[in-house]
């Protein structure tokens, strides 16, 4: 961080927002999925795709790297192992005014261990160390780690916070802990997410014993309840798949969180509008929007009818946010039915 020993509003912002989390997910935490967690939840820490050092610096950045302002806090995870490459993404990102930079260090897909990062580099604490070193004394925000508990049969928790410790020396006053190992090889990422058994104690103890570390959990906290109880133990929850499908218990966290009243899903969706329409007039077809807001009726009367509405009109040329109506109103029509 800045040696400035005021605070700025986005310094503030930022170290508030550390209780609450949304984490990166391929393919989903793009720029109109964080505009909509946004509206769910206007403290959160929001967290881009993981994007590679060598994308960062050769590709198409504004595609890549491009957000609107209200997103902040936000932060940029990358990939990779080379700290010289590193270093100069995260240069970029400082640059283009990203809050944080984040180094994957828990993805376990094939791909990404063929191009040795993610969570193979849990096997590898002084090349992470040396990555972090690098990042670290290229930009003055933050550099945090998102890792894993360890590979494959990893069950030493003195090897897992091993690799903490000399990653903190390194740099990085921040891990986002995936309280469950990464298999490398037999399950698939979907499967990396669910059946290697989730450890909670093993962050706990971890916060208990590097009290001046920053310690948030992810893996499995589906509920409010769940992440509300985390709170005596560590300083942050990440929730992933769970803000994605059921998105409205982002929002319930926060406003348990914060204090503040609960807004109804359709209140929330309307504060959307005006992005969409702009988007729209720039050409983007709605259906890149839509496929980030089915889950807001998630287990309630008339969700599947505004699921349905969307994924079936959405591809259409010309589809517009009378669309977004037309799905409202089938959702008010069939919970009215049932009620009644």
């Amino acid at each position: 961080m800045s040696s400035s020993s005021t605070p700025s509003p986005g310094q503030d912002r930022y170290a508030a927002s550390l209780r609450l989390s949304v984490a990166p997910m391929m393919d989903w935490t793009d720029t109109h999925c964080r505009m909509f967690h946004r509206i769910l939840a206007p403290g959160a820490r929001l967290y881009t795709e993981m994007v590679h050092a060598n994308a960062v610096i050769h590709g198409d950045r504004q595609r890549l790297l491009g957000f609107d302002a209200s997103e902040h806090p936000l932060a940029l995870q990358l990939g990779g192992s080379d700290p010289a490459l590193l270093a100069q993404a995260a240069r970029i990102a400082a640059d283009w005014g990203y809050d944080e930079v984040n180094l994957n260090c828990g993805c376990p897909s094939d791909r990404v261990q063929a191009g040795r990062f993610g969570a193979c580099l849990m096997r590898e604490p002084e090349l992470v160390a040396d990555c972090v070193a690098a990042m670290s004394a290229a930009v003055d925000i933050p550099v945090t780690v998102k890792c894993r508990l360890g590979v494959d049969e990893d069950k030493d928790y003195d090897q897992f916070r091993a690799f903490i410790d000399r990653v903190a020396a390194a740099g990085s006053g921040l891990f986002v802990v995936h309280a469950r190992n990464a298999w490398l090889k037999g399950l698939s990422p979907k499967e990396n997410r669910e059946v290697p058994p989730l450890r909670y104690d093993w962050a706990y103890r971890l916060k208990a014993e590097r009290p001046d570390l920053q310690v948030v959990l992810n893996g499995g906290i589906a509920s409010v309840e769940t992440a509300q109880a985390q709170f005596e133990h560590l300083d942050g929850v990440m929730l992933g798949r769970a803000a994605y499908h059921d998105p409205y218990v982002l929002h319930a966290l926060e406003a348990a969180q914060t204090g503040s009243p609960l807004r109804p899903r359709e209140e929330l969706l309307q504060q959307l509008r005006p992005y969409v329409e702009a988007r729209l007039a720039e050409g983007l077809a709605l259906k890149h929007i839509t496929r980030h807001l089915l889950g807001l009726f998630h287990g309630q009367p008339g969700g599947r009818g505004f699921r349905q509405v969307l994924s079936e009109g959405a591809h259409r040329p010309g589809a517009d946010w009378s669309l977004v109506e037309q799905a409202l109103q089938v959702t008010r029509d069939q919970a009215a039915r049932v009620a009644a």
